[in-house]
């Protein structure tokens, strides 16, 4: 790290009366990991780094290999705006570099840092904006969380409850952290919520969704509530996903290469060939952005998260959705992810599709602006509108076969990321569920 750069994060730290630093990464499924250090330790971890043992992070290294280091990025450096006095916080993402001293090829994040900067070889910044929806759930006396939600609220409700202070005053937090809301809102199901985030460079977007997840179970908890972020939660209701929308900019954010004032829907061929590509890898790239077996109780007919790989304008059933706002405002919304992820994989497996649409010029098929739900058999077959995979094990076993999001993510990060989710695909197949208790045993 650069002196000057040492010199700027060391100053904000003392301006500021921080007594404690988190030194913060994500492992390969997405839960954010954390060594907090005094402050007479942070201008030794700007310089050196901080090592730990790589063995005990799910999907990182061997017993062998385990010697790693993080390095911080000073460009993440921010006071958590919840602590002060003698336990003030503040917390960096950090990149995680080998035992020989190279950049760790199992760190999700440097996954993405990859891929973006192969897109701004080309004069493209890739800029994401996930919609977060997430659960707020009762406790027991133990602190465990009960599937009963904080309220019985629906879509646009205006309720005055824990669930609504505590939306607000997360809000407040990312607001102060400098993280730029655009809106939060109740959801449709009862305790849901979504709090939506202004566009990002993605690598950026993909740290505040860290501090995010982070900040949002934290503020719960001191309410007496348990966030979660697992996609379907509640039986009946619907599930929790992550609209992810997404543009290619210029890097000093004054063109939108998505956006054509003559082209067709005043979208660009740069921008067509890039949903193309989103379409004929969504299979492929699907146990990445729903990654958990629980994701597919959430990818049903009748509960607004797609099922068919398609794309529309209007129409909210489909697999992607063009927003109405162009110029500038030109985005690709992806329905199909979840919060349930890793943000850094997610937006990886994104770019890396997008991009090779541009670059193998696949066109998509006609937008499709009619309720597919509704359509027979027949009429998806004729306008050759594919399922998403149903299941976990399906979605593992296309994902097995794809080069794209081997080459996007790189072997490591590809055959661990396989080898944990079949062990769980495997463990979730072989349960005795309550319903099959229920409905089977009396009769079978």
């Amino acid at each position: 790290m650069p002196a000057e750069e040492r010199k700027e994060v060391l100053e904000k730290a003392e301006k500021q009366g921080v007594r404690f630093i988190q030194m913060q990464f994500m492992d390969i499924l997405g839960t954010v990991k954390n060594i907090t250090l005094p402050i007479q330790r942070l201008e030794r971890a700007l310089s050196e780094g901080v090592f730990f043992d790589g063995s005990s992070v799910l999907g990182y290294a061997t017993v062998e290999e385990s010697d790693m280091r993080l390095v911080p990025d000073p460009k993440t450096f921010t006071v958590l705006p919840w602590t002060n006095g003698h336990l003030k916080t503040a917390c960096m993402v950090c990149d995680v570099y080998d035992h020989k001293n190279n950049r760790f090829e199992g760190d999700p994040r440097y996954a993405l840092q990859k891929l973006s900067e192969r897109a701004r070889k080309k004069g493209h910044a890739f800029n994401t904006a996930p919609e977060y929806e997430f659960f707020l759930l009762q406790e027991d006396e133990g602190g465990r969380p009960l599937p009963r939600p904080s309220d019985f609220g629906g879509y646009f409700d205006l309720m005055r409850d824990r669930g609504d202070e505590v939306r607000k005053e997360i809000v407040m937090h990312l607001s102060e952290m400098g993280f730029e809301v655009e809106a939060s809102h109740h959801e449709v199901a009862p305790g849901q919520h979504e709090i939506d985030l202004r566009y990002a460079e993605a690598l950026t977007s993909a740290d505040r969704v860290m501090m995010m997840k982070y900040a949002t179970k934290l503020v719960a908890q001191r309410h007496g509530l348990f966030a979660s972020f697992m996609p379907k939660p509640l039986y009946g209701v619907n599930g929790s996903g992550m609209h992810t929308h997404m543009s290619l900019m210029s890097p000093d954010g004054t063109k939108n290469f998505f956006y054509d004032p003559k082209g067709k829907y005043q979208l660009s061929d740069l921008a067509l060939y890039f949903i193309g590509g989103l379409l004929k890898y969504a299979r492929e790239m699907c146990a990445i952005l729903a990654s958990s077996v629980n994701s597919y109780k959430r990818l049903v007919p009748g509960y607004e998260a797609p099922v068919y790989i398609s794309w529309a304008n209007r129409n909210r059933s489909a697999y992607i959705r063009v927003p109405s706002g162009r110029e500038l405002r030109t985005r690709i919304e992806l329905r199909s992810p979840d919060p349930a992820g890793n943000p850094y994989l997610q937006f990886s497996v994104m770019l890396a599709a997008g991009l090779k649409g541009i670059e193998e010029k696949i066109y998509p098929p006609e937008p499709v602006e009619r309720n597919i739900f509704r359509m027979t058999p027949e009429e998806k077959r004729e306008l050759q509108i594919e399922p998403l995979p149903s299941s976990l094990g399906e979605a593992l076993e296309c994902l097995e076969k794809s080069k794209l999001v081997r080459e996007a993510i790189g072997d490591h990060l590809f055959e661990h990321f396989l080898y944990i989710k079949n062990q769980e695909w495997e463990n979730y197949r072989s349960q005795v569920t309550d319903w099959e208790l229920q409905n089977l045993l009396p009769i079978l």
